[in-house]
């Protein structure tokens, strides 16, 4: 069974831990938008996973944000980050 995903503030960063799935997205979502303003980076080390879902609150929060950078690098990011052709800070690349 996957760990509760979680978010928090630390310092300029959201910090995520557990699996960010479509399970978890609707209880994160104004928790973490809560948490928001000001926020630089994205600490994702302590997340166990991420789906397209989780992926998907992770891009739009970066957007809402004006651009993060991000640290740590789950399973399934990867991969999903690839397919949708994001950058690194979970932007749509310039084609």
């Amino acid at each position: 069974m996957a760990t509760a995903a979680t978010v928090r503030r630390d310092g300029d960063a959201l910090a995520f831990a557990g699996a960010l799935t479509r399970e978890a997205v609707a209880a994160l979502w104004p928790q973490a938008l809560g948490l928001l303003p000001q926020a630089q980076r994205f600490d994702l080390s302590a997340v166990s996973s991420v789906d397209s879902a989780g992926l998907a609150l992770l891009v739009e929060l970066a957007q809402r944000s004006g651009g993060v950078s991000v640290a740590g690098d789950p399973p399934g990011l990867d991969g999903l980050r690839r397919a949708y052709r994001l950058s690194p800070a979970l932007s749509f690349a310039q084609a």
